[in-house]
């Protein structure tokens, strides 16, 4: 009885951590701490499932498959929105990755009109409130997760973050420069993006488990920033394991824009918290441009 009883406790202690997309260097620091022992030495039976084409990570997260998710931070505000109670445990991202990429010579914000690439999935919250607030009446075109409509000349521009899209075209060979690239950190609109977010159901029950989660993942990105190389080795194996295809480069590219996304602006350190000024930008933004139906406050988004 002994013997069965601890094995029911160990299995409740498992943490399912889903990260919001497929291996990459974006979450980089999750996969440190679990490959170094951080987690195990935090006391909490960690296990990173990715999501899968027909499962996302929040669907996981709402059928309680997984406990923990990666989220930009609109995102967050949208599915609070919804109905779901989630609560931020951990913040990575202090700054805004998404940028606007047009045709050579061409400036996102002199074509009015003009068909643009927008993920299916979301992350463009920020992006739609631009259109809407500079009047240019964007026609939003649907992508799965790359660049291949700009590439081909299906749409006039593409949404990309500047960690991963941005550097795939480059990698094509095209001309990026300040007349064509419109980053979206530099007009207004420096939103935080990814955090690591529960519902607060689950948290209420798992406090000690999640801050012990928060607290050994923050030891992943700080080793991470520490030792770039050795890390960049982890990723690969990671993305080798799920089969994902990538590239060297590209990945030590997307490591090194995701270290420096996480350096704040005004006080240049990883502060790794959710800040209040950024949400009320958010939630503003989004209120206004009818992305929300309510404001979503920092109170609403963090733990009691």
């Amino acid at each position: 009885m002994l013997v069965l009883f601890s094995n029911v406790v160990k299995a409740q202690e498992r943490f399912i951590f889903t990260p919001q997309w497929t291996a990459q260097a974006q979450f980089a620091g999750y996969y440190v701490a679990y490959e170094k022992g951080f987690y195990k030495d935090a006391g909490v039976n960690v296990e990173i499932i990715h999501p899968s084409a027909t499962e996302s990570a929040m669907n996981r997260i709402r059928n309680n498959d997984s406990h923990a998710t990666t989220l930009q931070l609109c995102q967050a505000m949208e599915i609070v929105d919804n109905g779901i109670s989630l609560v931020n445990i951990f913040q990575t991202s202090m700054n805004n990755a998404l940028v606007i990429v047009s045709r050579r010579g061409k400036d996102p914000l002199t074509q009015k009109g003009a068909r643009v690439g927008i993920w299916s999935i979301g992350f463009g919250q920020m992006a739609i409130c631009m259109s809407i607030k500079e009047h240019l009446d964007y026609e939003w075109i649907p992508f799965a997760y790359n660049v291949n409509l700009f590439v081909a000349g299906a749409v006039d521009a593409t949404l990309a973050m500047s960690y991963n899209e941005y550097y795939q075209l480059l990698q094509t060979g095209m001309d990026l420069t300040e007349e064509n690239v419109y980053r979206f950190c530099d007009h207004g609109y420096n939103v935080q993006e990814d955090g690591v977010y529960m519902t607060r159901e689950y948290y209420e029950t798992h406090k000690e488990q999640a801050d012990k989660f928060a607290q050994a993942s923050r030891r992943g990105w700080e080793w991470a920033a520490q030792h770039p190389d050795e890390t960049l080795e982890i990723v690969m194996k990671y993305v080798r394991d799920n089969h994902i295809a990538t590239n060297r480069v590209l990945q030590k590219l997307m490591l090194a824009e995701v270290l420096r996304l996480q350096v704040d602006r005004e006080s240049g350190k990883r502060e790794f918290r959710l800040r209040p000024d950024m949400v009320k930008l958010a939630s503003g933004l989004m209120v206004e441009c009818n992305l929300l139906k309510h404001e979503v406050t920092y109170e609403d988004l963090i733990t009691k």
